[in-house]
């Protein structure tokens, strides 16, 4: 008697979740709700200042320089991040040393501490009366309430998103091709400047564009070391807080439509820089 042939079925993949058309449409309608549906509504409102209101809110001389402080403070304070964040995070992969555990997860501290307690950790230590600060004011050289402050501050919050953006980018590349270079012959510099520098240079300009729109919007670590004098150390994130303030909501709409736009800008080049060096690699190749 021949044996009965069982039906083999394979197991089904099972989701832990629901089928791609709910999950899709609950993750669309929650980023609606909490990303678009304000971003949609200021757009709106910008949209509706017309020419006129444009030229009214941004004609006016305190909004300019708060929008030269926001972006030339940002600019400098993304560049800083982004050449320390690359030997921070050398250091962190390419040597072994006592506290290395310590110094990766306090480059995470900015993200867990809140702002405004960074904020007033920097004042208290550079203030002209501070640890810092006082050895700084022996020699005519001011950190808090200025400009500097702002960087400092700016660096402070940016630093995370470098070393982050760089650190799997240094695991992934290992030793191998600076070995290689070196048995042709190549100098130290000459390895760095054609083997480490091409592989980082995406990565880098992601966490340059990353630092900078973050700094961009930054408000709470900013404030109290700036000092927040009109003209001089004030913010456009400061400055679209007062306008509400003052009822001037076509004012407040103004600088916050053009940082946000600002930021987008960061945004979307930061999606675009991978695609940028994969056809520059594809023509090359």
């Amino acid at each position: 008697m021949s044996a009965l042939a069982l039906p083999t079925t394979r197991p089904r993949n099972r989701n832990p979740l629901p089928g791609f058309g709910i999950s899709l449409g609950l993750g669309m309608a929650w980023l609606g709700v909490v990303v678009m549906l304000p971003l949609a509504a200021l757009a709106v409102r910008a949209a509706g200042l017309g020419p006129q209101g444009w030229l009214r809110a941004l004609r006016d001389e305190r909004v300019q320089e708060a929008l030269k402080l926001s972006f030339g403070a940002s600019l400098t304070a993304a560049v800083i991040a982004s050449l320390v964040g690359a030997l921070v995070a050398w250091v962190l992969v390419r040597y072994r040393f006592p506290g290395r555990r310590l110094l990766d997860a306090l480059v995470d501290l900015p993200f867990a501490l809140p702002t405004a307690v960074a904020g007033i950790a920097l004042t208290a230590i550079y203030a002209p009366n501070g640890w810092v600060g006082k050895l700084l004011a022996a020699h005519d050289i001011k950190v808090a309430y200025a400009v500097p402050g702002i960087v400092l501050a700016l660096v402070f919050i940016g630093l995370p998103f470098t070393v982050r953006t760089l650190q799997p980018v240094l695991e992934t590349l290992g030793r191998e091709p600076e070995e290689a270079a070196a048995s042709l012959g190549a100098s130290r510099f000459t390895t760095f400047r054609r083997v480490i520098v091409p592989e980082l240079l995406p990565a880098w300009l992601t966490g340059f564009s990353l630092a900078f729109a973050r700094s961009l919007g930054e408000y709470g670590s900013v404030i109290f070391i700036a000092g927040n004098l009109p003209y001089k150390t004030e913010i456009a994130p400061l400055l679209i807080t007062i306008r509400l303030e003052e009822y001037d909501y076509n004012g407040a709409v103004a600088i916050a439509a053009l940082l946000l736009v600002a930021s987008f800008v960061c945004l979307l080049v930061i999606n675009l820089i991978p695609l940028l060096f994969e056809k520059k690699g594809k023509r090359n190749g």
